[in-house]
């Protein structure tokens, strides 16, 4: 353990903290902090440029919280670390077994989390899903209003980019290109979406429930965006709990037509695990777009 950890912790909380790890990845560390008062903290690190990423889930998460619509892990510290990198420290969450109820429950929070109106599409920042930079268009002032174009220009084109650079299939960068030019055809009806601001990365490891059986949501990437596509990204590696449907349907509209740009919503979460882990990704993500262009 850095030695450094206990004394930054002190230094933006005070007291004493006894602090073990918990998990170390490519991306970040994490670990359990314990005040000397009882309380307790998760809390992750990141060297150098790295980061970036913690400080932009600081700001998700906040952005979530402070439409008191669904819970999310209260920040309590951002701290630069001596000789780089970041501390993200956050309250302990209790987790439990969701229970019969928790679908719905999740259900109606989302719903509302997506109700709220949002000025335009992207997001102030610039952030990360998993690793990989996502361009949100409002800080360098080149915002896209229009949705196919943003879909388009920040979320699938700068996929294919990467994963081009990367040297992966002409099969997969042409069915990429070939969705690009068929975005018109999964809106025929011209219902365009709103603004929400979604999660952006919520599968199934990402949300959770309370011992109070309240539903929490962690490790964002969240951006202005068609609510659909938050709960196609739910779809993609699992399914949403019993429950959910209904409750989300109640209270938010789900338009004609999100069965056929499902799969044009998960592309980009597939081009994205095709970039970082590589493997039957990149065929999954081929698979998607073709199924994307079949209808």
């Amino acid at each position: 353990m850095s030695p450094a950890l206990p004394g930054a912790l002190n230094a933006a909380l005070g007291g004493a903290w006894a602090v073990r790890p918990l998990h170390a990845s490519g991306f970040c560390d994490t670990w359990r902090a314990d005040g000397a008062d009882g309380t307790r903290l998760f809390v992750k690190t990141a060297p150098g440029a790295r980061a970036a990423m913690l400080r932009a889930e600081a700001q998700g998460l906040a952005a979530i919280a402070a439409t008191r619509t669904v819970h999310t892990p209260e920040v309590l510290a951002l701290v630069d670390l001596p000789g780089g990198g970041c501390l993200l420290a956050m309250r302990w969450l209790d987790l439990a077994p969701p229970d019969a109820g928790f679908g719905a429950r999740l259900g109606a929070a989302l719903a509302a989390l997506h109700a709220r109106p949002q000025p335009r599409y992207g997001w102030e920042a610039d952030n990360f899903i998993g690793a990989t930079p996502q361009a949100n268009g409002w800080a360098g002032g080149d915002a896209l209003d229009d949705w196919l174009g943003f879909w388009r220009e920040r979320r699938l084109r700068p996929m294919r980019r990467r994963l081009a650079r990367q040297g992966a299939a002409e099969a997969l960068l042409g069915a990429v290109d070939a969705v690009c030019g068929a975005l018109p055809a999964f809106f025929a009806d011209g219902d365009m979406p709103r603004p929400s601001l979604i999660h952006g990365d919520l599968w199934s490891g990402n949300w959770g429930m309370l011992a109070d059986g309240t539903p929490v949501i962690y490790d964002p990437a969240v951006s202005c965006a068609d609510h659909e596509a938050e709960l196609a990204m739910m779809e993609l590696f699992g399914s949403p709990p019993a429950g959910f449907w209904p409750a989300y349907g109640a209270r938010q509209r789900l338009r004609r037509g999100y069965a056929r740009r499902r799969p044009l919503y998960q592309l980009y979460h597939l081009l994205n695990h095709a970039l970082l882990f590589g493997g039957a990704y990149a065929q999954q993500a081929l698979a998607c777009a073709r199924g994307a262009l079949a209808g």
